[in-house]
């Protein structure tokens, strides 16, 4: 039996791997995209420039500033000063999953029913599933959805339902699951009447299940079959639910996301679904049609480039335009894709496939000011001096807030060479609109973000080359497992640092456990923070993706060497000590030897 404020080992995992590092850290940090990592300004330390970065392969963070680090526990722990038991409830809570009754702390007793909430709602998802592709009352509606070329697979795995068309199935079945139907009206999933009736809020519509980016659903949204309006009807906003913040898919699409650096986002449910089986994993969509800031910045956390590809009629041009300047005041890179023939992307999908999709619409997206530039052509009277005036200083406008210099000097010279004006005047007058900071250049812009040096425990001394040696030891070790064993096999744990020598004891340990790394857990194997600290550290190190074995050599060699120096100079002081009395000649000549071992380290080191 587990003694109270104890979590089993088993439970700690699971919360550990629900937990996505770049999620809980973007609740308190900004965070941008560099590469493969996250940068933000540290949290713990006072700073300008970003130097504190979080790794979502690692599941680690680590200031290059401060030189704090660790996973999304340790995290937690330093920002909210909560204890490790303290810190695994919340996010144990924030993933619903449950823990032992006895392991509950006081600060997590309080539930404002949330819990039930979301339980309700994956009880009710599974029977809308269930009613759509096993009941004869689901049958028109998997009709409907199969007639539109929903497959029964692309049917599974977005959990689409039915609500049948009578008004007491889901509160009957909610009241059989102990759920009282007042409680569920809050919940949004009944609705009730003025004379005290209850009543199934979707029933005859086809239900799309909303997930959180935790792959839990939180709401509904029902379509109905025919002519019904409205043609959508959402759940209301809950204590679970805020459609100004939530993107539909993400859950699914995060990793794809996050190696492609894109998102795709769209217009509908169905569009998604149909990019998503077409092989475009990295689909979402909002609720609705425009973006909000929120959404805005996740989307900025997890990707530079968001592509939109709206519906190709009027609306949806109006829509992208809207939506594309909403993104663009988050920093993202915007392109637009067009569907030929005023199409919506579902239909060109069903009719010809992903793959055509990719290689004709997304693949020939256009930057976002390119396209709006032929957005307000369309809009303005060139032909009129005044309209022709207008038109330039709108465009003007957008170029300017442009980040990159060579996107802004592309579409400024553009301009210029249509309208038969010099470049440098219609600088002049961009100026006027750029943001009121230092212009940083791309290159310089991108190393402030990701120009670090490797340490910053002396700033003013780099440290000695078998310092550096081990640290790439260790970092290749944590990679590989097999360097760890050669490590283990010529120098064992007999580091010259004795922090590392620590680090190497406990992964030896680790290996004998697992037969992969998981920096995320292998921090949890320490107690101290200083070696949390500077496990992350090392962890950061950049490392070349194939194994350089020569190096590996020269490493090790270097510490071998480091240890035979010491061992030597030990016995040199040694001997000194015995004879400086007896023979101060001889003593001399020990201490000239001692000198000249050191200066020769020296220029090696």
């Amino acid at each position: 039996m587990d003694m109270p404020g104890h979590i089993p080992e088993e439970i700690v995992e699971e919360v550990r791997k629900q937990s996505d590092i770049v999620d809980v850290v973007g609740e308190h940090v900004e965070l941008k995209k560099q590469g493969r990592n996250y940068f933000g300004l540290c949290p713990f330390h006072g700073e300008s420039t970003p130097s504190f970065s979080v790794s979502p392969e690692k599941q680690i963070f680590h200031c290059f500033g401060c030189g704090k680090g660790g996973n999304v526990f340790t995290f937690l722990m330093e920002k909210e000063s909560w204890t490790f038991i303290q810190a695994v409830e919340a996010l144990a809570s924030k993933n619903n999953i449950s823990l032992p009754e006895n392991n509950q702390s006081s600060e997590a007793g309080n539930d404002d029913g949330t819990q039930r909430m979301l339980e309700a709602h994956q009880w009710l998802s599974k029977l809308y599933h269930h009613l759509l592709v096993n009941t004869a009352e689901g049958k028109e509606a998997l009709h409907y959805l199969t007639e539109r070329g929903f497959t029964r697979e692309a049917i599974d795995t977005f959990q689409l339902g039915y609500a049948p068309d009578r008004p007491g199935v889901v509160a009957t079945f909610l009241e059989k699951k102990g759920y009282h139907p007042q409680e569920m009206v809050k919940a949004g999933l009944l609705s009730s009447t003025e004379n005290g009736e209850y009543l199934d809020r979707f029933r005859g519509r086809i239900i799309f299940p909303l997930r959180n980016h935790l792959g839990k659903t939180v709401a509904f949204a029902g379509r109905s079959l025919g002519d019904g309006q409205p043609k959508y009807l959402n759940s209301p906003e809950t204590s679970v639910f805020h459609k100004g913040k939530l993107l539909y898919n993400f859950d699914l699409a995060r990793g794809y996301i996050r190696k492609q650096n894109t998102i795709v986002l769209l217009e509908g449910y169905a569009d998604v679904i149909s990019a998503y089986e077409g092989g475009i994993k990295g689909s979402i969509a909002t609720m609705g049609t425009s973006v909000t800031p929120a959404q805005a910045q996740l989307m900025n956390r997890y990707a530079e480039k968001v592509i939109i590809c709206y519906d190709g009629d009027e609306p949806g041009i109006e829509a992208s335009v809207k939506t594309a300047k909403e993104l663009q005041k988050a920093g993202i890179q915007v392109y637009i894709a067009r569907v030929p023939n005023r199409q919506d992307p579902d239909e060109f999908i069903k009719a010809e496939g992903g793959d055509r999709f990719k290689k004709e619409v997304l693949d020939t997206s256009e930057p976002f000011v390119g396209y709006l530039m032929r957005y307000y052509r369309s809009r303005y009277n060139l032909q009129s001096e005044g309209d022709r005036f207008d038109y330039i200083e709108t465009v003007i406008r957008e170029v300017a807030k442009l980040d990159r210099a060579v996107e802004r000097e592309y579409y400024l010279q553009e301009i210029a060479n249509e309208f038969s004006l010099s470049l440098e005047t219609l600088k002049e007058e961009m100026a006027k609109w750029r943001p009121k900071q230092k212009d940083l250049g791309d290159n310089q812009s991108q190393q402030r973000y990701t120009k670090r040096s490797e340490s910053q425990t002396s700033p003013n001394k780099p440290l000695p080359a078998f310092h550096n040696a081990e640290r790439k030891l260790i970092a290749y070790m944590m990679r590989e497992p097999y360097i760890a064993d050669i490590v283990k096999e010529n120098i064992s744990a007999s580091f010259n640092i004795e922090t590392h020598q620590i680090i190497a004891t406990h992964l030896y340990a680790y290996y004998e456990e697992n037969e992969t790394m998981d920096i995320s857990e292998f921090i949890e194997t320490f107690e101290e923070n200083r070696l949390k600290d500077l496990v992350a550290d090392i962890a950061a190190i950049s490392l070349t993706p194939e194994v350089p074995e020569k190096e590996i050599e020269d490493y090790i060699y270097q510490v071998q060497t480091e240890q035979w120096k010491k061992q030597n100079v030990n016995e040199l002081r040694k001997e000194m000590k015995e004879v400086e009395k007896q023979d101060p000649i001889r003593a001399a000549e020990l201490a000239m030897q001692l000198l000249k071992n050191n200066q020769e380290w020296k220029s090696r080191n």
